[in-house]
């Protein structure tokens, strides 16, 4: 079984401005680089649909959404920002229901008999976006929509959510703290944006907080001591990954040294723990990630290990 690859034109038209650095160029990018390193026959391309609104709610409060979907400008010309860094032009909010509707068909997907694992190529990202809050580039939580549809949907009653991403996934803590269902792994600089993640007492979450300049030996190091013991007595009947790639030692948005080579060995990790219990169901949803090379690279090697070539 290939891999299930999601995206959408309305991810393309989502800009926040000429100096922002959460750009559609980030998709090309992974488009190119796919084609670079001859996956592009390895997958099935979907066009991710929009989220329903029942989809949103089971992890976003319906005032919020109302928020969201009423201070999308109508112009093409206009910005709204929500947040200091999260601005909505008049494709925004057909961009976010796509990418976390893409999420939940990815869920769809994994779970039938043609694909095992799915990829999702979806802006803007969502890991940051709490149940009534965006932030960080981050309008609905794509990851945390997949994971609840799962549950609802698909009868799943174990679902780990892990994100590699360098910045804290405050708003997956958010929707997911003291929910037995989700066991939440996240891995992150601290001190740094957005400044959570190092005390939270909730037993179904397993932080790494890492200080700057940490490098593959210790972020591989961290996981072993840290998650995946855990993640085996979970035993979850499907992954999910906040895939982030900002913590590339080229990316400047953060000050952690990965390379190629540490993206895939965690997407291994992942691959095989889904293999042991979940029949091999896992679905990985793009977050960060803003060197556009070092970004397209590593989508590259986490694909390439998502389809088991590792």
């Amino acid at each position: 079984m290939n891999l299930a690859f999601i995206s959408h034109d309305d991810c393309r038209q989502h800009k926040m401005g000429a100096h922002h650095v959460e750009v559609p160029e980030r998709l090309h990018a992974i488009g190119d680089r796919m084609i670079a390193a001859g996956l592009e026959m390895l997958v099935t391309h979907y066009d991710a649909p929009k989220a329903a609104r029942e989809q949103l709610l089971r992890v976003h409060d319906p005032s919020y959404v109302d928020m969201l979907c009423e201070a999308a400008p109508k112009a093409d010309d206009v910005l709204v920002w929500v947040d200091g860094d999260t601005a909505m032009n008049c494709c925004t909010l057909d961009a976010a229901l796509r990418a976390a509707g893409g999420t939940a068909y990815a869920v769809d997907l994994v779970m039938g008999e043609r694909h095992h694992a799915a990829f999702c190529a979806v802006r803007p990202p969502g890991h940051h976006a709490e149940r009534k809050a965006a932030m960080g580039f981050c309008f609905f939580n794509n990851v945390a929509v997949g994971a609840a549809h799962a549950m609802a949907e698909h009868g799943i009653e174990r679902v780990a959510i892990i994100d590699f991403d360098v910045h804290h996934g405050n708003g997956t803590e958010d929707i997911f703290a003291d929910d037995e269902r989700v066991l939440f792994c996240s891995s992150f600089q601290h001190p740094f944006y957005p400044g959570t993640g190092a005390d939270c007492k909730a037993p179904n979450v397993i932080n790494i907080p890492l200080p700057a300049r940490t490098d593959g030996a210790a972020f591989r190091a961290a996981v072993q001591a840290r998650w995946l013991e855990r993640l085996d007595a979970f035993a979850p009947q499907l992954v999910m990954i906040s895939a982030g790639f900002d913590g590339h030692a080229e990316d400047d948005m953060a000050h952690f040294n990965l390379r190629e080579p540490d993206y895939a060995w965690i997407t291994k990790q992942l691959h095989e723990l889904a293999e042991r219990h979940a029949g091999g169901r896992i679905v990985s949803c793009l977050e960060g990630g803003y060197n556009l090379s070092a970004l397209g690279r590593s989508v590259a090697v986490h694909i390439d290990e998502l389809i088991g070539h590792g």
